[in-house]
């Protein structure tokens, strides 16, 4: 088995500007190409125009290097951390082919890169390129078995019943995971793996990484394992049923985020109390950590605009928070009444949330949909309790949502594994902790 090409998703815009360094060639066109462009989507036709080029096609084009080691392009304005407090806009530099495909009314770029080269993007994007080099290569491990796990899925798709979205009169339960790009292997931001080019690839640490991990990944049973991993825990990690599909994975598992358990708690908090009383304490955790050096290495410039994580608190007004679910829930609840967990993860996650309104009452989950409805974009973690204040005629006044991690929680934990790498665990020994019962293992 040798490593794949992958399609990755970059933009989809109704016009993309892009710039090709040094000479790139198409199927249609054997003259060398070089320089900037621009795609539009002119009466369902794809054109590209640039450097006296012009180019049609119903479908597609592909831009080839002559010399992949000699040569990248250039895509402009690429949007990064869509629907998060942080999404902006930046230029982004990658190797390999690109592809301008119709996509609905709009154009979609697509770059079709092998997966090693990828990876060195994707490590440096998902952290600080000068992390540790055990924390580079760890999460070079689980990323490339996350994609090669997914790649397997989609093969078997035919043979899978997923059904992400369950509604009935008294309950939503949804979930999000990578089923639905269908035009492309995967996207390139936070909803499949961050992928920003080699522009964020600052040091030889990356590719070290990846190159001394080639081929490595983990199993469990001669299956590639669907590795998953979060920013921070919390102190729990939870399992994968409980944030996706009803289906067990026993190398994503409930564990403590250290070297024992902390006093007085075992990794399972589902119980209401248990919940309570952890969220509310600060206790021993690989992620627990102010460390601004292992910090940077996982919270990337505009993450570190999230300072709280461990432990948050989120506070809003009746009016705000009424606001708000009406409107990301699309359903008229009137006034809110109360949040009440109906069923919480391992890890005191909640995986069904009643909301009781004035005018409505109904059970929402899994654990995104939970962060979605409760914020703008994202709320941290779905991991928290509920205090209401000034309480007039049954109706409160003030809602503080304090909580616990940052992400599902699943698999490894970015911060947790950075601390691990700082204290000088290796990264087998980072990748054992996280993923229990899995083997590494060398496929290529």
């Amino acid at each position: 088995m040798g490593q794949p090409l992958l399609n990755i998703g970059i933009q989809t815009e109704t016009e993309i500007t892009f710039l090709l360094k040094g000479d790139f060639v198409t199927e249609r066109r054997k003259e060398t190409l070089s320089g900037r462009f621009k795609a539009v989507l002119n009466k369902d036709i794809v054109e590209i125009s640039g450097q006296g080029l012009f180019l049609k096609s119903k479908n597609e084009i592909t831009f080839v290097p002559v010399d992949a080691e000699d040569s990248s392009l250039v895509l402009q304005s690429v949007t990064i951390g869509k629907n998060f407090h942080w999404e902006k806009k930046e230029n982004q530099k990658f190797t390999g082919s690109l592809k301008i495909i119709k996509d609905g009314e709009k154009l979609t770029a697509i770059n079709i890169v092998p997966l090693e080269e990828y990876l060195v993007s994707v490590i440096s994007s998902e952290m600080n390129s000068a992390s540790s080099l055990e924390l580079l290569k760890a999460h070079a491990i689980i990323s490339r078995s996350w994609i090669l796990a997914q790649l397997d899925k989609k093969k078997k798709s035919s043979q899978h019943n997923l059904f992400p979205f369950i509604k009935t009169e008294d309950e939503i339960i949804k979930w999000w995971d990578r089923e639905d790009h269908d035009k492309f292997d995967f996207c390139s931001d936070d909803h499949c793996q961050r992928y920003q080019g080699i522009t964020k690839v600052i040091t030889e640490n990356s590719f070290r990484a990846v190159e001394e991990t080639r081929g490595i990944v983990l199993t469990e049973k001669n299956e590639i394992c669907d590795t998953r991993f979060s920013k921070c825990c919390g102190g729990i990690t939870e399992v994968f049923e409980n944030v996706w599909e009803n289906v067990e994975h026993k190398y994503l598992k409930n564990i403590s985020d250290y070297k024992f358990d902390p006093e007085g708690f075992k990794p399972d908090l589902r119980d209401e109390k248990n919940a309570v009383r952890w969220i509310k304490e600060v206790p021993q955790a690989f992620c627990n950590t102010h460390d601004k050096k292992v910090l940077s290495q996982v919270l990337i410039d505009y993450d570190q605009k999230t300072t709280d994580f461990f432990r948050w608190k989120v506070i809003y007004s009746q009016t705000d928070l009424a606001k708000l679910i009406n409107a990301k829930s699309e359903i008229d609840f009137g006034d809110i009444i109360d949040l009440i967990p109906v069923e919480r993860g391992y890890s005191g996650r909640i995986i069904k949330l009643k909301i009781i309104g004035s005018k409505k009452t109904l059970t929402i989950g899994k654990e995104l949909f939970i962060r979605k409805v409760l914020s703008k974009t994202h709320l941290y973690s779905s991991a928290f309790i509920v205090k209401k204040e000034k309480i007039v005629e049954g109706v409160p006044q003030k809602f503080i949502l304090t909580g616990a991690g940052w992400g599902h929680g699943v698999g490894l934990c970015q911060i947790g594994a950075a601390m691990m790498g700082e204290m000088g665990y290796s990264f087998d020994e980072i990748l054992i902790h996280y993923f229990r019962g899995a083997e590494i293992k060398r496929i290529y």
